[in-house]
């Protein structure tokens, strides 16, 4: 133990602590008879203020508090997948059997890995003894589920020449798998190493993102796409299905590794993520979800300086897979919750507050968040390239997009997912406001659409937007004038925007065939009610046939378009084509009535 101090005061969460000369910025230290796990945020002379991660009940003036030595830090290796940790990365299952009870107990302190366990180890053939390895390098490989080869790496800041690793076995994450030599002295390599969660990992170059990241939801790939490295996030009022979005981005994704952080959401909802996830099949390999699934639940009712920590914690993991060349993503509910532990922390420490009570620094905090986003080349051999993307749902009071969180965090993301109280209530999800809503990777990824699925895909994009921006307008003249003075086109404006908010934009979660939709079924969905919007418009372009004359004949293929979002599987998309068809034939046989 490097300081022993004594406890000053004691306000909440907030500890202040005398006698602590020596101490740092950040570090960890163990706050009374208990072990209490906390953090220095701010040194005043010998005097620590300390933000504690667990319930402060009980403590004293005079009780004892030591540093460790030590910044929060993370344990990184295999075993990370399928866990359930909280906010400062306890395994919750292994708390529960330590402790004989569903309460959490104050000062439990367990490995974030599993000791006992261990894993079948295969080295590198490329490293061997007298190999210069630099931090970053693959030395060897673990299985860690059947969807996740865990890549062993030299940690970051360690380079030298490496004396020894061990044969192809099975070993502990304790075991020393091999030596570096640097600058005359010895460093054993494990398979896990630490790293403090507040510092971003090195990388080797940040690449510009320009492949989407395919959620399965038609609205998001289609009309606002995300990127992978990309940062998005998720505002909207109660009720607006933030969560259940956020859901189905975990669960429909195709990143390679999923992390949820519940940051400091009800608890009924984090009950709700943490009974279904391990249920999920995931849909690229049929394997469980949780093959590929970290959960951290740091709930309302847990301390609140663990819920600020939650999500440095969560980032560090999932910077951790992205250098083993994967695809991450993290997805925060929500990060005003986040937001208001930084704004209750402040109140305790006597800062002075910014707008609504906000610390000055909160738009700081959410930039340095997001900026861990991104597609990059990551450090050593060989080479490899991964990405973490990062969505963030944000809780607005009163679904006002106006106040701090929601503003500043507009500031530092390229997609904007605007959740819409009205579309909630009218039963139309995902809730997303196709006006309100914008991403600033269409023009990236669509080089990627173009090759993939169809070369028209960013033309007949705006197209879509553009009927949907021209119904909101022609909806203010129905308001003003009535629908009397509508022309065709408006009408026709009105009729096909029913048929992409019905038929297209609108999604079902819990429907086996609606809930996901690859994109080559969206582009399909989308193409078909494009195809019969452009038929109709070239025939009362003509002037002799009217809409009111047109949407009758037309009615029920209409109908089973738009049905087609649950009723035509992947594997029968020809099936579109076959209802448009029909569509046109009955539109020829109107104008050669005429």
């Amino acid at each position: 133990m490097s300081v022993l101090g004594r406890i000053r005061r004691i306000s909440g969460s907030l500890v202040v602590a005398e006698d602590m000369a020596g101490i740092k910025m950040y570090e960890v230290v163990e706050v009374g008879s208990e072990g209490l796990i906390g953090e220095v945020s701010r040194i005043e002379g010998d005097v620590a203020y300390i933000q504690v991660y667990e319930s402060t009940s009980g403590l004293m003036p005079g009780d004892p508090v030591r540093g460790t030595g030590n910044p929060l830090a993370v344990e990184l290796g295999p075993g990370l997948m399928s866990q359930i940790y909280d906010g400062v990365q306890r395994p919750l299952e292994g708390i529960r059997e330590l402790s004989k009870s569903i309460f959490v107990k104050r000062g439990v302190k367990l490995p974030a890995l599993p000791r006992d366990k261990k894993w079948h180890f295969v080295p590198n053939q490329q490293a061997k003894p007298g190999t210069k390895l630099s931090g970053g390098t693959v030395i060897g490989t673990v299985k860690e589920t059947e969807l996740i080869e865990h890549r062993i790496m030299v940690p970051p800041n360690v380079h030298g020449i490496l004396k020894e690793i061990q044969s192809e076995g099975e070993y502990t994450v304790e075991d020393i798998i091999g030596e570096v030599e640097s600058d005359g002295k010895k460093i054993p390599l494990r398979l896990y190493h630490t790293w403090p969660v507040r510092l971003p990992r090195p990388y080797l170059d940040k690449l510009e993102p320009t492949e989407p990241l395919i959620t399965g939801l038609r609205i998001i790939d289609t009309l606002f796409p995300i990127a992978k490295g990309g940062t998005a996030a998720i505002p909207g009022g109660f009720g607006t299905g933030k969560t259940v979005t956020l859901h189905g981005l975990a669960q429909w994704s195709e990143a390679k590794v999923v992390i949820y952080i519940g940051c400091g959401e009800r608890g009924n909802e984090m009950t709700e993520v943490l009974e279904r996830f391990p249920e999920y099949k995931d849909p690229w390999t049929g394997r469980p979800l949780m093959d590929r699934t970290i959960l951290i639940a740091n709930t309302s009712n847990m301390p609140v300086a663990a819920r600020e920590a939650s999500i440095y914690v969560g980032v560090t993991m999932a910077e951790y897979y992205r250098d083993q060349g994967y695809d991450v993503l993290l997805v925060a509910d929500s990060t005003s919750r986040w937001a208001e532990a930084l704004r209750e922390i402040a109140g305790r420490l006597e800062e002075m507050p910014a707008e609504e009570g906000y610390p000055s620094y909160l738009a700081s905090r959410i930039a340095e968040f997001y900026e861990r986003a991104g597609r990059v080349v990551a450090l050593g051999d060989p080479r490899r390239v991964g990405s973490v993307t990062l969505g963030g749902a944000v809780s607005p009071p009163g679904g006002d997009f106006t106040e701090p969180v929601t503003s500043h965090t507009r500031r530092f993301v390229r997609v904007f997912w605007a959740l819409d109280t009205a579309l909630a209530y009218s039963r139309h999800y995902p809730a997303i406001n196709w006006l309100l809503s914008y991403s600033a990777y269409a023009d990236t990824v669509s080089e990627w659409w173009r090759k993939n699925v169809n070369e028209m895909w960013a033309e007949d994009r705006k197209k879509a937007l553009n009927i949907l921006y021209r119904e909101n307008e022609v909806r203010e003249i129905v308001r003003l004038v009535g629908t009397e003075g509508l022309s065709e086109t408006d009408k026709l404006v009105l009729f096909t925007a029913r048929l992409l908010k019905e038929g297209f934009l609108k999604q079902n979660a819990f429907d086996p065939i609606d809930a996901f939709s690859d994109p080559k079924r969206q582009y399909k969905m989308l193409r078909s009610i494009l195809t019969v919007h452009e038929a109709i418009s070239s025939i009362i372009s003509q002037g002799t046939i009217t809409m009111a004359e047109v949407e009758p004949v037309i009615t029920d293929l209409v109908a089973q378009l738009m049905r087609g979002r649950y009723t035509i599987p992947h594997d029968k998309l020809e099936e579109f084509d076959a209802l448009v068809e029909k569509i046109l034939e009955k539109l020829k046989g109107l104008q050669h009535a005429r």
